[in-house]
């Protein structure tokens, strides 16, 4: 995969699939390659002090340093800065040892296609780490030579999960005389029932994330893993006119008509379709467990619950960010260290208790009562093979053409045939390369 064309391309559409706004934080200065007083790793990741993973973080790093000796340093930069620099600043001294790097064949596959990161399979083997993921967990962390994950060669390992359920205003459906949906038809009648009492039930936003998330979870439903196997990993061709893809369509648009989402969607924001939740607006909202921690803190003036999508056994996430090594790391040692302590039952706790989804932790660690529960969802969804990753990913620049086409096709300027053939077209030049 590593041709200039394709180098151009993923490098160009790298911040438009990485979550937007994240900042990035490394540390400077290198030494040896063995632990020990006097020696630094050099870490960089871009969560914030206050997030489940930056609090996880924290403590491994304080026992890293206990543990080795080592001292682990921080340089503050954001994610914009890195992602258009990552090409070169790889290849110098200047890399570090360690970071955190979005998942995905246009991020840390370009990466592994171009030799800017370390081919980690031994390490894994020699500490375990493939014991401790699910298979679809492993999916995100293996690369081909084209930087194509599925692949066969580790480059990355993650510690932490997402996926995208559906959360629901437990305080509306009592006032409402409902019970939480568990398959997909009594999901329809308890839209049918919010409409009938003048409530438009989904929180949506159409101006970007999270109808794209729904289409996709509707196309889910319709299909099974060589489905996702086709979209996702090339495995086979997408029939953008099939059963999975025109149900996804046909039945969307059938969701605003019937009053399911709100018919302004199409200039909604993801934030504005999460705050309406927030309030106590919207009763429902499909979307990922990122929103989980930031609920818990202010979605507190009524009960609420996530579940899985009813009916479903395909579910839209991934495992988390993964921790990668470069190439030109100085500590690689120190940085499978570092790895392996992330991966502990205690720093896994604390991603738990703290509204992350660790995949690697003692159920019996986690005393919060709602974030045991969100674990056992995901949990659930690991078991059964179930996530699916994200519609945009298979092609560089896909998201924003999902957001375009789905636009058109809620309000009404296209129908779902036109739809499924402007996504299938855009879908197959963007994977070309790959097939």
């Amino acid at each position: 995969m590593a041709r200039t064309t394709r180098r151009t391309k993923t490098l160009a559409a790298l911040a438009a699939l990485t979550a937007t706004g994240i900042a990035l934080s490394g540390c400077t200065a290198g030494s040896a390659d063995e632990g020990g007083d006097g020696d630094t790793l050099k870490l960089w990741h871009y969560e914030g002090a206050d997030s489940a993973m930056g609090k996880a973080w924290a403590e491994a790093i304080a026992i890293f340093e206990e543990e080795t000796g080592a001292t682990v340093e921080f340089e503050e930069k954001s994610f914009e800065q890195i992602q258009k620099t990552a090409s070169q600043v790889l290849d110098t001294d200047a890399a570090p040892d360690l970071m955190e790097f979005n998942k995905g064949n246009a991020t840390a596959g370009f990466l592994a296609s171009t030799g800017l990161i370390t081919d980690i399979s031994d390490a894994v083997e020699e500490y375990g780490w493939d014991e401790k993921l699910a298979p679809s967990l492993q999916t995100t962390a293996k690369y081909s030579e084209d930087g194509v994950m599925g692949g066969d060669t580790w480059f990355g390992v993650p510690n932490y999960g997402e996926f995208v359920g559906v959360y629901y205003n437990q305080d509306a459906f009592a006032a409402a005389g409902l019970e939480i949906p568990t398959t997909y038809e009594e999901f329809v009648d308890v839209l049918d029932a919010f409409v009938a009492q003048g409530v438009t039930p989904l929180a949506e936003a159409g101006a970007e994330y999270p109808l794209g998330q729904l289409w996709y979870q509707l196309a889910l439903l319709e299909g099974d893993r060589g489905f996702v196997d086709s979209y996702q990993l090339y495995d086979g061709e997408v029939d953008w006119q099939g059963p999975e893809v025109t149900a996804a369509s046909e039945t969307l648009k059938d969701y605003v008509d019937k009053g399911y989402i709100a018919s302004d969607v199409s200039s909604v924001k993801a934030e504005d379709a999460g705050v309406s939740f927030i309030n106590g607006t919207s009763p429902i909202f499909v979307s990922g467990s990122w929103w989980f921690g930031r609920f818990v803190s202010e979605a507190t003036g009524f009960d609420w619950t996530m579940t899985a999508f009813p009916g479903a056994d395909l579910s839209l996430g991934s495992s988390g960010n993964l921790w990668v090594v470069p190439e030109n790391a100085a500590n690689k040692e120190l940085a499978y260290e570092f790895i392996d302590i992330t991966m502990r039952p205690e720093i896994q706790a604390i991603i738990g208790n703290n509204g992350g989804l660790p995949v690697a932790a003692d159920t019996a660690d986690i005393t919060d009562e709602k974030s045991a529960a969100l674990i056992e969802t995901f949990n659930g969804v690991l078991d059964a093979d179930g996530l699916s990753f994200y519609p945009d990913w298979p092609a560089p620049g896909f998201y924003d053409v999902i957001v375009q086409e789905l636009q058109g096709l809620i309000t009404g300027t296209q129908d779902a045939e036109t739809t499924n053939t402007n996504l299938g077209e855009q879908y197959d030049e963007g994977t070309s390369e790959f097939r």
